[in-house]
């Protein structure tokens, strides 16, 4: 007959029991424990095939000691679930999914819904007018004002091509919440999930729905740095195998977005040479063309379950090549070797 150790909930280890089958009425940890187990001997002869490849030692936990860890590493992803939650702004909830390995929440990062100014930058440039209009999409709007086209159509899609900037409705303009030309600021509208990778790229976010092609997805946001602190810090990052730097370059190469501590949900999102999320540069209520929000859009119908993925190389200009790259001082560092596995992969982040 088997048996299994039974922790009890709110009482001390010392007050654990063996229990029969019969005894267990819970249906749900039966089938985590049976998963568990599963995953725990999938591993085991996972890592007997490299141990044989690469003739390293791999050591795995017991299968207790395994079952253990992923009881409490679960319990600590749900409550990094909830704290996401709780901070995020917009629509879209948030999940967190680990089936892959033993890893944790990260330790050392903060979830933020807009950039934060380092010390002795100032995002303040408060927008000085706004639209009268009763329709935004048909009268003459904020993009027009600003000399270009409104970004987009009666579907809320994206028209506009890459290296144009989006200029929306600000908090001085008189329409309401539902304008159409309100799509950034309202953050995504999408459930999406932060989840372990087993491709050996840490974390990414998959879309828990689907995405229209040419649909507003998510900002970019992090911590506001100069160019010089970001070379600075991309040298640390480079020795750490990391990739956060994002240059605002939209006219100047005078700030960095840095989104290694503090981020959103596109802290996670990894690199493609062939992405489905494209940059755009965006426009609301600071209209200091040094400091464009990072809007990333669909480029394609992205479906239920599949991992989003932008361009590392990619600029709001839309412009990948070798010239721009070399621009961007924080990209002046070694060569980070790109895993995406696309068709076209270039074989390098930078």
């Amino acid at each position: 007959m088997a048996y299994y150790l039974v922790k009890w909930k709110g009482w001390p280890d010392s007050t654990n029991t063996w229990e029969p089958l019969q005894n267990l009425k819970c249906s749900r940890l039966l089938q985590q424990f049976s998963d568990d187990r599963r995953s725990y001997f999938s591993q085991v002869k996972r890592d007997k095939r490299l141990t044989l490849k690469r003739s390293e030692t791999v050591q795995m936990p017991t299968l207790a000691n395994y079952i253990v860890r992923k009881a409490k590493q679960r319990l600590a992803l749900q409550r990094w679930q909830d704290e996401l939650n709780r901070r995020r702004n917009h629509k879209g909830k948030i999940f967190v999914e680990n089936t892959v390995d033993l890893e944790g929440p990260p330790t050392d990062f903060y979830y933020i819904n807009e950039y934060k100014p380092a010390p002795g930058i100032s995002l303040v440039n408060e927008v000085t007018f706004g639209c009268s209009c009763t329709n935004c999409f048909f009268e003459k709007c904020c993009p027009a004002e600003a000399g270009v086209l409104g970004a987009y159509n009666k579907k809320h899609q994206i028209r506009i091509p890459p290296g144009t900037p989006i200029y929306e409705c600000n908090s001085r303009c008189q329409c309401g919440p539902e304008c159409p030309n309100r799509i950034v600021q309202k953050g995504t509208p999408y459930s999406l999930c932060i989840f372990r990778t087993s491709n050996g790229c840490g974390w990414g976010v998959k879309t828990l729905v689907k995405i229209k092609r040419m649909s507003f997805v998510m900002e970019y946001v992090g911590e506001v740095i100069t160019s010089e602190e970001a070379e600075r810090r991309g040298q640390l990052y480079d020795n750490r195998g990391i990739t956060y730097l994002f240059d605002l370059d939209y006219e100047s190469d005078e700030f960095t977005v840095d989104a290694a501590r503090y981020g959103n949900v596109s802290h996670f999102v990894n690199h493609s040479c062939d992405p489905n999320l494209q940059v755009f540069n965006v426009f609301i209520e600071n209209l200091d063309t040094r400091l464009p929000r990072i809007a990333l859009f669909s480029t394609r119908t992205i479906n239920a379950g599949e991992e989003l993925t932008f361009d590392y190389q990619m600029k709001g200009s839309g412009d990948i090549s070798s010239d721009s790259i070399d621009q961007s001082p924080a990209m002046k560092r070694m060569r980070t070797v790109c895993r995406c596995g696309a068709v076209t992969c270039r074989g390098y982040l930078n």
